[in-house]
C-alpha cells in the first residue's frame, strides 16, 4: 500500500441527528460547573467517532474496559477509571512508546466512548434529557476526553522530535510545537486504528503540513513586514519627558510664588526655602543645596528650628500651588 493510502483521511461516522433538549433547571443545579460546561459542548457539537468492527460485539464494553461502567464518587460525574492501557503507561511521569496492541486498545476505548455519547444523543433526539441520561452522557464524554488526553500525552514527544529536526530555522520552535500539537489533536480525532497502521505514520504527515502552513504564514508576513520587531526602536520616552516637563513647570511655579510671596511667607521662611533649595541663584557654584545646619548659622537658629520653619513654609507653598491649580 502506498504512503498516500496510509495517511488517507478515514471515514468518520457522524451522529447526523438533532440535539436533545437540555435538562431541566433542577437537573442542571445538581451538576457542578465543570459538568455543565461539558454538557454544553456535547449538545452544541454532536460527537463524531471512528467506527471499529469490535464495537458491534455485545460485550465490547467489558472487553475494552474490563468491567461495566460504574459511577465514581466525587463532584464531577464520571465512571470509575478502568485499568490502564498497559502497566508501563500507568506512570504519567514516565514517557514510553506504546506498542501496536496498546495503541489499538487506546483508540478503541476513545472511539467507543464517543460512540456511546453519539448513541445517547441519537436515542434522545428532540427529547429532554433526564438526570440519568445526562449523567451517562457526561460520564462517557469525560471518559472520551481522558483517553484523548492520554493519547496526546503519549505522542507529544513525536511533535518535539519533528520540530527539532525541521530545517525551518527562521521560525520559533515554540510556535512549531504549538502548531504541531494542534495537528496532533486533529489526527487523534480522525485516526482509524482498524487499518492496522501505527498512529505515528498517520500523524507525521499532518504535523509536517502544519509546519508548512506556519512557514507560508511567516513568508506572507515577511512580505508585509520585512524587518523583525525591535523593542528598542518602539520604545518611547514620552512618559519620562512629560514627567520632566511637569517637574520643571512645578519648580518655575514655586519660584514665582517665592518672588511674589503669594504664599504669605515671612522673611525668615523665604530665606530658609531659598537657601535650602538654592532658588534664585545664578552662579553654578552657589546652586549647591545647603544643609539645615548651614541655614541655621545664617539665620542664627538651631538646625531643628530650621527644619520646623522649612516644613511650615513648604505647607504654605503647597497650599498656594493647590489654589493656583484649582483656579486654573
Amino acid at each position: 500500500m502506498s504512503a498516500a493510502a496510509v495517511i488517507e483521511r478515514p471515514e468518520v461516522a457522524r451522529a447526523g441527528v438533532r440535539a436533545p433538549l437540555p435538562p431541566t433547571i433542577g437537573t442542571l443545579r445538581q451538576l457542578c460547573e465543570s459538568d455543565r460546561a461539558l454538557l454544553s459542548v456535547l449538545l452544541e457539537q454532536l460527537p463524531d467517532f471512528v467506527p471499529h468492527p469490535s464495537f458491534n460485539d455485545r460485550n465490547a464494553e467489558r472487553t475494552l474496559y474490563g468491567a461495566r461502567a460504574v459511577f465514581a464518587d466525587g463532584p464531577m460525574v464520571r465512571f470509575v477509571s478502568p485499568e490502564p492501557v498497559s502497566p508501563r503507561c500507568a506512570d504519567p511521569f514516565q514517557v514510553v512508546a506504546m506498542t501496536t496492541a496498546e495503541e489499538q486498545l487506546a483508540f478503541q476505548r476513545y472511539n467507543y466512548a464517543r460512540m456511546r455519547c453519539a448513541d445517547l444523543l441519537k436515542a434522545h433526539a428532540g427529547r429532554r434529557l433526564t438526570l440519568h441520561v445526562t449523567r451517562q452522557l457526561l460520564a462517557w464524554g469525560r471518559r472520551a476526553l481522558d483517553m484523548r488526553s492520554f493519547i496526546v500525552e503519549m505522542n507529544m514527544p513525536l511533535v518535539l522530535a519533528m520540530a527539532k529536526r525541521t530545517r525551518l530555522t527562521s521560525i520559533d520552535v515554540n510556535e512549531l510545537v504549538s502548531e504541531g500539537n494542534m495537528a496532533l489533536l486533529r489526527s487523534v480525532e480522525k485516526f482509524d486504528c482498524s487499518r492496522g497502521f501505527k498512529f505515528s505514520t498517520y500523524s507525521c504527515r499532518a504535523i509536517l503540513k502544519s509546519f508548512s502552513r506556519v512557514a507560508m504564514r511567516l513568508s506572507r508576513y515577511r512580505q508585509v513586514f520585512p524587518t523583525e520587531f525591535d523593542p528598542a526602536v518602539e520604545a518611547s520616552d514620552y512618559v519620562e519627558q512629560r514627567r520632566e516637563g511637569e517637574r520643571i513647570d512645578c519648580v518655575e511655579e514655586v519660584k514665582r510664588i517665592l518672588l511674589r510671596n503669594s504664599a504669605g511667607l515671612s522673611d525668615v521662611e523665604r530665606t530658609v526655602i531659598m537657601e535650602r533649595f538654592s532658588i534664585g541663584r545664578s552662579d553654578a557654584a552657589l546652586r549647591k543645596h545647603k544643609t539645615l545646619e548651614e541655614v541655621g548659622r545664617i539665620i542664627g537658629v538651631t538646625k531643628e528650628r530650621v527644619r520646623q520653619i522649612q516644613n511650615k513654609a513648604l505647607g504654605k507653598i503647597k497650599l498656594a500651588l493647590m489654589e493656583g491649580y484649582l483656579a486654573a
